[in-house]
């Protein structure tokens, strides 16, 4: 693991080691990340849309256009999660962010999200805009075992 990752503590994960990572290292995580998915409930089920994000002030910002995924999250508690991999496919991490989902609305707050770096990969109209103001972040970063011992390595 390179130093430019805190590490907070280390537990015992069979051969390989998960770290708990503070809520800082967590936030930098999610910063270098621009695909996430967003977990909501619709129809009394559970289903996961990956977005393109920006991180915002200790908040998540996300655009979407209208549907399943813009209703089942407006307003309602949601989690969001992103993944990634450092030093050459030798260590993975992953975040997960809980709270509510709001869509922005007042026109200078509309106005400031616009000059983020939001760019979203789907074609087509993405007029709404939401953010995520987290209850809870939880983050861990572990070391993989080699290629060679993975599933279909």
């Amino acid at each position: 693991m390179n130093s430019s990752q805190p590490q907070v503590s280390s537990a015992p994960l069979g051969t390989r080691t998960a770290r708990i990572l503070a809520p800082n290292a967590s936030w930098d995580l999610l910063r270098r990340a621009c695909v996430g998915r967003l977990a909501v409930v619709h129809d009394d089920a559970p289903d996961i849309f990956p977005v393109n994000y920006v991180v915002d002030h200790g908040t998540i910002v996300l655009r979407t256009g209208g549907g399943t995924k813009h209703e089942a999250a407006r307003n309602h508690v949601v989690a969001f999660e992103v993944d990634g991999e450092d030093n050459d496919d030798t260590e993975s991490w992953s975040v997960v962010v809980r709270g509510r989902a709001t869509e922005i609305h007042a026109v200078d707050e509309t106005i400031a999200v616009m000059d983020l770096p939001l760019i979203s990969w789907a074609p087509g109209a993405q007029p709404h805009f939401l953010r995520i103001t987290p209850d809870a972040i939880t983050g861990r970063q572990f070391v993989r075992a080699p290629a060679a011992q993975r599933p279909g390595g």
